[in-house]
């Protein structure tokens, strides 16, 4: 009864998740590490990934919410806030599988857009595998236009929107390293266009970790036929597979047909970036084919 009403009302959910953070950090030294991080990209099947992950008996989800956005906008909370986050090792104990303790980890998808968050996760979690999911970057666009219209972060209509996006993200990037403590609401609600050039954020991101630590899903594949593409996440990070898995999506919202002129001008813009993840995903991406 108690979790329905926690639910039900807004404000006591955030004075739950206080509390739960304020007890995290006190526990903090008890608390499992992440072994996996999914950092992007936003409106791509990230949550659906997750909540598919969390279903693993060698996964122990995050125990606040799926997303810390600790090495984003929450950095400067510090590393005992952050494993406030994760379940207690006593509990990964518990849960063992055949002497094998469980993993965990947790969903930010704008670690992977943002500047200063790949070298962060890299300093504070040495180790740690990092997932990525891709889909048509026209589409994302399109929806990610939807989801910050629907949270009160956007209200431009979306080709006004995509005609602002140079002014409104000039210098954000710079002004985000050159400043840690810096957020810029702009380059995390309104970069449409360019979170979808999915290959120049690999490549900063493989400069620093490797592609052996990264794993990249093409999240139409993930849909259509999510067994082996799951399969392939289990084993990058060496939990073998599970019976009893369920796949559903989460999160979608529905919205109006894009305009066929603006898709089309938009697949022009993005084609010399998608001709580029073929690489990374062994295949040509399901949107270019």
């Amino acid at each position: 009864m108690l979790k329905e009403q926690i639910k039900a009302r807004p404000g006591l959910q955030e004075l739950a998740r206080a509390a739960a953070r304020a007890t995290g950090r006190v526990t903090a030294s008890a608390r499992m590490t992440p072994s996996f991080l999914i950092v992007g990209a936003q409106r791509c099947g990230t949550t659906s990934m997750y909540k598919t992950l969390a279903q693993h008996p060698r996964v122990l989800p995050a125990v606040l919410h799926k997303g810390a956005h600790y090495f984003d906008t929450g950095y400067g909370h510090g590393p005992a806030w952050y494993r406030g986050h994760f379940p207690l090792l006593a509990s990964a104990r518990r849960a063992a599988v055949d002497g094998q303790l469980p993993i965990t980890g947790e969903s930010s998808p704008y670690y992977m857009f943002h500047p200063l968050a790949g070298r962060r996760i890299a300093a504070d979690l040495p180790g740690v595998r990092l997932l990525v999911l891709l889909r048509d970057p026209v589409e994302r666009a399109y929806s990610a236009h939807t989801h910050e219209t629907a949270r009160g972060f956007e209200t431009e209509p979306f080709e006004k929107a995509l005609e602002l996006e140079p002014v409104r993200l000039a210098g954000e990037e710079a002004k985000l390293i050159a400043d840690p403590a810096y957020q810029s609401h702009s380059h995390q609600h309104h970069a449409y266009i360019t979170r979808g050039r999915y290959a120049e954020q690999l490549a900063r991101l493989e400069g620093i970790f490797g592609r052996d630590r990264m794993h990249v899903v093409d999240s139409q594949r993930f849909f259509t036929d999510p067994e082996p593409v799951f399969a392939a996440v289990t084993d990058f990070l060496g939990i073998g597979t599970a019976p009893g898995i369920s796949f559903e999506k989460h999160n979608a919202r529905p919205r109006s047909p894009m305009p066929e002129s603006l898709r089309a001008a938009l697949e022009d813009q993005l084609a010399a970036s998608d001709a580029e993840l073929e690489s990374w995903l062994g295949h040509p991406p399901t949107w270019r084919t």
